[in-house]
């Protein structure tokens, strides 16, 4: 089970220099692909686009990417138009301001864009780029498996804890219904000289029907197993257990409205605690 919060930060040498991963990622419904690349290496967008739909299934991932060339790899040349702009720009200043000084060409280096080079088409290093890419990317998995076991445990003591609830509960209910039944025996009493007992059994079997939680209490278990077994797949599971919290907290929904008595009430409220825990932490499982 993976988690789809996680970050991953890997830095790649290589012969012409040094590449930079940055990796961030949190949960999403589908997997939406974020990437801030460098002008020079747009054209590789589409293929690591593939290596990530392959890596991954779920999660909103944004990734970035920093190269640093070695200095005897960087051939740096003007660009002779973008000098020529800019000089007939300082003209125009020097015919108009007559006492602006001389432009120290150093200074014009600083220019945005005036350097330009050569090398930066990173298409030539394809190979060790998503080399790169797919060791972030299994560093990424690394650290979601990782959160993902803590997700998992999580998941586990929250699903004992509602089974340890469920078993408090159901030896409680013969005694429960035994209540109530009484109360409803002595205020019909209290309303009719002649009790007629026919219609007071069909009174009870009715309050019986009503309160009985034992279906809500079987589909509670079942939902439970199920969330255990779904927790020990590998691939894409968090719609699953998604769809299993939903399930869990209708049963617990449907528990209180059936609570005839404090204990049930509490168990119920308990219940949906417990569930409401898990349910925010499914979201983040892919």
């Amino acid at each position: 089970m993976k988690s789809m919060t996680a970050s991953a930060h890997l830095s790649h040498n290589f012969d012409a220099g040094q590449i930079h991963w940055d990796i961030r990622a949190v949960n999403q419904r589908f997997l939406e692909l974020n990437f801030r690349l460098p002008e020079a290496a747009r054209a590789l967008e589409m293929p690591l686009r593939e290596a990530c739909k392959k890596s991954l299934q779920r999660g909103k991932l944004d990734i970035g990417l920093r190269y640093e060339l070695h200095q005897n790899e960087q051939g740096y040349v003007i660009d002779n138009l973008q000098l020529q702009q800019l000089s007939q720009a300082i003209n125009q200043i020097q015919l108009a301001l007559p006492e602006a000084t001389q432009i120290n060409p150093l200074d014009l280096l600083n220019w945005p864009g005036l350097l330009a080079n050569p090398q930066a088409n990173l298409t030539d290093y394809q190979t060790e780029i998503l080399t790169s890419f797919h060791q972030a990317l299994e560093q990424l998995n690394q650290v979601r498996e990782r959160e993902g076991a803590q997700l998992a445990e999580m998941l586990n003591q929250r699903c004992q804890a509602i089974r340890q609830q469920l078993a408090e509960l159901k030896p409680l209910m013969p005694e429960i219904l035994a209540i109530q039944q009484a109360k409803l025996t002595a205020r019909i009493a209290e309303m009719t000289a002649s009790l007629d007992e026919s219609r007071l059994a069909t009174e009870l079997a009715m309050l019986a029907q009503k309160t009985d939680i034992t279906e809500e209490i079987d589909r509670l278990y079942t939902h439970l197993d199920e969330v255990e077994r779904v927790i020990q797949q590998t691939g894409a599971i968090g719609r699953r257990l998604d769809f299993l919290m939903q399930e869990l907290n209708r049963e617990a929904n449907t528990l209180g409205s059936k609570s005839i008595d404090i204990r049930t009430t509490q168990t119920s409220v308990e219940l949906k605690v417990l569930i409401e825990q898990m349910r925010e932490q499914v979201q983040n499982i892919e």
